[in-house]
């Protein structure tokens, strides 16, 4: 029996990029399934409305997601306390971090975090790599 590969997506603002990864990652792999925490309700109202198989909202959701994830993606900043203008709690951030799961993060520059070396894309580019990145991760689960 294959193994169900828990992925969770945490976004934030608006959630116009967790809207975007549940859309592609649910075009390309239908039967996986996806639980999308957003930061706020607008944010995990668009994740739903792209697809997400569950959806939850604010810091408890993402604090015992983390704990069994095998993958989390999400913008970098979920990782910072205090970054997406306050959204994501210390507490958060400490539960991501810390996390077992396998971490995606995608380079918004929104949080205050250089990245040296990195390059700028458009946003779908991005989040065509994150998929591209998931398809390689999973080829190993």
């Amino acid at each position: 029996m294959k193994k169900t590969v828990k992925t969770v997506i945490i976004d934030g603002q608006g959630g116009s990029l967790g809207k975007a990864l549940v859309t592609s990652i649910k075009t390309r792999f239908p039967n996986l399934e996806v639980l999308a925490i957003g930061t706020n309700s607008m944010a995990a109202s668009a994740m739903l409305r792209s697809g997400a198989d569950a959806t939850a909202t604010g810091e408890n959701p993402v604090i015992v997601a983390c704990r069994t994830a095998d993958i989390i993606i999400g913008p970098l900043g979920i990782i910072a306390a205090d970054s997406l203008h306050g959204e994501i709690t210390p507490k958060m951030a400490l539960a991501i971090s810390q996390s077992t799961a396998h971490k995606i993060l995608i380079p918004i520059s929104k949080c205050n975090i250089t990245i040296v070396g990195k390059q700028d894309f458009p946003l779908g580019d991005l989040v065509d790599k994150a998929i591209e990145n998931l398809a390689e991760l999973l080829e190993t689960l």
